[in-house]
């Protein structure tokens, strides 16, 4: 089982930065990917921004240039910056970690979210 632990979300304008935190309660190099998803109202979740543990990146098109996606493994956590903020990148933004098990299945742990409002 993974804890994962987000922070970092709030009210910011438009232009503003923002950076997510998520920290997990177990050593991040035993995770081979973990990644930021956001939800908005009326909206199915969305992958925006994933680290292998081999330190690849890869972000969601309408991301790009703005965020960036990084990691700590001495505090097994992951950030997200988040630059030039858009009133679109309002939602709820969830910490994901996938887990390789030791009968080949991969099992996919959640944090609870965090908001992260963009006003106009």
């Amino acid at each position: 089982q993974v804890q994962l632990v987000e922070s970092g979300g709030g009210l910011v304008q438009a232009g503003g930065s923002l950076r997510l935190s998520c920290a997990a309660s177990i050593n991040i190099f035993s995770i081979n990917a973990m990644g930021w998803y956001r939800q908005a109202p009326g909206k199915q979740r969305e992958l925006v921004a994933v680290i292998t543990r081999r330190g690849n990146t890869n972000y969601a098109d309408s991301v790009k240039g703005r965020f960036a996606i990084s990691r700590d493994n001495a505090k097994n956590t992951v950030y997200l910056q988040m630059n030039s903020l858009k009133p679109e990148d309002t939602a709820v933004y969830y910490c994901r970690a996938d887990v390789l098990d030791r009968d080949a299945t991969m099992r996919f742990f959640w944090g609870q979210g965090t908001q992260v409002t963009v006003s106009s």
